[in-house]
């Protein structure tokens, strides 16, 4: 089992756009996250803990201007957690290792699919290609990245 955590280290190697979002809470504008478009295979981690988040066949477009899934890849790596902030009620989703802000999560995903939305700013998220996945220690998560939709 690999030991994801958050280390000073990991945190130091953040861009100012990353620590805004994955430290202070932060949310990137809509439409300029850098995952949004991608469509490859492959898994979304953490970019702090290094943690497995979401898989690629589980992105879909919802047109809300950041990278959505309809579930976690591991759902024990991601925390939910009340977020009462901007005077709305929502869910706010974290990552149980690096402790990052990662998004939120709604109910209204795709009904077949579980109906919920994974709203998940790109700024936490390091994306790993399938080809590197078994290199990089991911190896168990292939059979999650086959089947992009």
């Amino acid at each position: 089992m690999a030991n994801y955590r958050k280390t000073e280290e990991a945190i130091a190697r953040l861009t100012p756009e990353q620590f805004r979002v994955t430290q202070q809470n932060g949310t990137e504008r809509p439409g300029t996250g850098e995952h949004l478009d991608n469509k490859a295979p492959g898994i979304y981690v953490d970019i702090v803990s290094g943690e497995p988040l979401f898989a690629s066949s589980d992105k879909y477009e919802s047109g809300c201007g950041w990278p959505s899934f309809t579930k976690p890849i591991e759902p024990a790596n991601v925390n939910e957690l009340g977020d009462d902030s901007l005077g709305m009620k929502r869910v706010e989703v974290r990552s149980a290792h690096g402790d990052s802000h990662l998004g939120h999560v709604f109910p209204d995903g795709p009904p077949d699919r579980g109906g919920l939305r994974y709203c998940i700013n790109s700024a936490s998220l390091r994306f790993v290609p399938r080809e590197r996945m078994e290199a990089e220690g991911y190896g168990a998560y292939l059979d999650q990245v086959e089947d992009i939709r």
